[in-house]
């Protein structure tokens, strides 16, 4: 139970980083090229995959914590 609860709470912590590290990195990459060109729109679609990853993180580490609160 307390191995699935830390699994849990380490994958909503990587998950909420990730998340965080994508949406600064976007911003930074855009500001700084002042315009959105073809380079600019392989990093985004890049990013954004980043970005899905960090939010399915956060789910399973969601239901990995329930999981060790419920048992």
């Amino acid at each position: 139970m307390t191995n699935l609860l830390i699994a849990g709470i380490s994958l909503d912590a990587l998950g909420t980083v990730l998340i965080a590290y994508t949406a600064l990195t976007v911003h930074a990459r855009v500001r700084k090229e002042h315009h959105i060109d073809k380079r600019v729109e392989v990093a985004m679609r890049r990013e954004w995959r980043r970005g899905m990853t960090g939010v399915l993180l956060i789910i399973i580490g969601y239901l990995l914590q329930v999981i060790a609160l419920l048992n």
